[in-house]
C-alpha cells in the first residue's frame, strides 16, 4: 500500500492557476493543497474503495436530482477554501443558488467555495486522524454536514 505524500512548498508558491494547470497536466495523479500551500499527492484507490467511492457519487447524485435543490460532485472536483487549501472530497454538494452565483470560468476551475455536504471515505492507505482533520477542515471553511464513511471499523462519523 501507497500512502499519500506531502511536498512541502515553502519555496514554491504555485498561484491558483498554475496548481490548477499542474493537476490537469497530470490527469493520472490525484493533488490536494494545504492551507499552507504544501500539495499532497495521493494515491490511487483499490478497487474496493473504487467501488465504493462510485456507490457514494451515485447516491448523492440521485439524492441531489430528485431534490432539485443543488449540484453533486464526485472525487475529481476540486474546490478552493476559503482557509486557502485546495480539496476534494469523495463526494459532495452545493446549493443551486452557489452554483448559479459562480461565472461560467469559475464553474470550469476549482470551485472557489467550500460544500455545504461532504462525504469522505477512509481507504486502508488513508490514516483516520488525517480524515478527522480534513473534515474539520471543511466545517471551519463552511461545511455544514460532513460523512466520515470508515469501513475498516465499520462506523460512520457525522459532523455538523
Amino acid at each position: 500500500m501507497v500512502n499519500a505524500i506531502e511536498i512541502n512548498c515553502n519555496s514554491l508558491k504555485l498561484t491558483d492557476d498554475q496548481f490548477f494547470q499542474l493537476c490537469q497536466d497530470n490527469r493520472d495523479l490525484r493533488f490536494e493543497r494545504n492551507s499552507n500551500g504544501d500539495i499532497v499527492i495521493m494515491p490511487p484507490t483499490g478497487g474496493e474503495t473504487s467501488n465504493r467511492n462510485i456507490e457514494i457519487a451515485y447516491q448523492v447524485q440521485a439524492w441531489s436530482r430528485q431534490n432539485k435543490l443543488g449540484i453533486a460532485f464526485d472525487s475529481s472536483g476540486g474546490f478552493k477554501l476559503p482557509n486557502g487549501a485546495d480539496r476534494s472530497p469523495d463526494a459532495s454538494w452545493i446549493p443551486l443558488e452557489k452554483w448559479n452565483n459562480l461565472t461560467p470560468q469559475q464553474r470550469q476551475n476549482f470551485l472557489p467555495l467550500c460544500p455545504d455536504f461532504v462525504i469522505e471515505l477512509r481507504s486502508p492507505t488513508d490514516t483516520l486522524k488525517t480524515l478527522q482533520n480534513k473534515i474539520k477542515e471543511y466545517l471551519e471553511n463552511g461545511t455544514k454536514l460532513g460523512w466520515l464513511i470508515n469501513p475498516k471499523d465499520k462506523q460512520v462519523e457525522i459532523y455538523r
